[in-house]
């Protein structure tokens, strides 16, 4: 069997214009940045509980995927990197409360500053633990951003410990918990020498 061989195709400038309704990455990772930036810093300078409460709603009217759309990729040290982080905490609190508070009560003992920094109301059920993540996503807005992130990173830490001491408890679930927990705490420290952005 033969193959008959020719030329290859030359695309020619009409083969780039179908190219042109791709999404340029560069320009994603952009308008994420950018959008985090006036999520976060106009947010604050608003000065408005309506704003406040609809960057905590935001999740819930746009669906994590859209978030994820745009936040997932960006470095842990970035605004868009802090945000997806905070929003992800609180979707799975949200979504299995039960767990996120057997765990954190798990790790209350094991992690003690961090519980008091989590600023969780005791005795920490699911109730109290979706009001202090809202707590703290409307702190974005309401408050000292570097505060919010020290109580997620707190909080994760506690999630963390809590895993750990279960038995059969899967280390890579534990590992990724106190990723989060690090990240977001170094991102405190960036916020509080003016370097996150």
């Amino acid at each position: 069997m033969t193959r008959q061989h020719h030329r290859p195709m030359r695309p020619g400038d009409r083969f780039f214009d179908d190219l042109l309704g791709g999404t340029d990455p560069a320009l994603v990772s952009e308008a994420a940045d950018r959008a985090a930036t006036l999520l976060v810093r106009g947010a604050r300078d608003s000065g408005d509980s309506a704003v406040a409460e609809r960057l905590l709603r935001l999740a819930d009217s746009e669906g994590i995927e859209t978030i994820a759309e745009l936040w997932a990729g960006s470095p842990a040290d970035s605004l868009a990197g802090c945000l997806w982080r905070l929003f992800v905490l609180r979707a799975w609190v949200y979504a299995d409360p039960v767990s996120a508070a057997h765990e954190f009560e798990d790790g209350r003992a094991r992690a003690q500053v961090a519980r008091v920094v989590a600023g969780v109301a005791e005795p920490p059920g699911p109730d109290e633990l979706k009001a202090m993540v809202d707590q703290v996503l409307t702190g974005i807005a309401a408050g000292d951003f570097a505060d919010v992130l020290f109580r997620a990173a707190a909080f994760a830490r506690v999630v963390a410990a809590g895993r750990a001491g279960r038995p059969g408890s899967d280390d890579a679930d534990v590992r990724r918990m106190l990723l989060v927990s690090e990240q977001l705490e170094a991102a405190g420290h960036l916020e509080l020498e003016h370097r996150l952005a």
